[in-house]
């Protein structure tokens, strides 16, 4: 499944300490593209261990992540505003 992944971490004291840990999990599995933002084809198995190994660290008070789900990136229209960046793009 093609998953585009968003977080927000609260900066705060702890939040800077998290913050690195949840961009070091995500880049695991996902193409990092913009700031908090990653994309890319997950396996069903691959999604759930992201998530579980997120969980560790996202404080369910003042963070947040959510992950959008599609079957394949085919499906899904991207337009670009500012500064074109497709790092995910198999085309040369």
């Amino acid at each position: 499944m093609y998953v585009i992944l968003v977080y927000d971490i609260i900066c705060d004291e702890k939040g800077r300490k998290i913050l690195p840990k949840v961009f070091k999990i995500c880049k695991k599995y996902l193409v990092h593209i913009q700031n908090s933002v990653f994309e890319g084809n997950l396996s069903k198995a691959n999604s759930l261990a992201l998530e579980k190994e997120l969980d560790v660290y996202i404080r369910k008070d003042k963070d947040s992540v959510i992950m959008f789900h599609t079957r394949e990136e085919r499906w899904m229209n991207k337009d670009f505003l500012g500064k074109t960046d497709d790092k995910t793009s198999n085309f040369l």
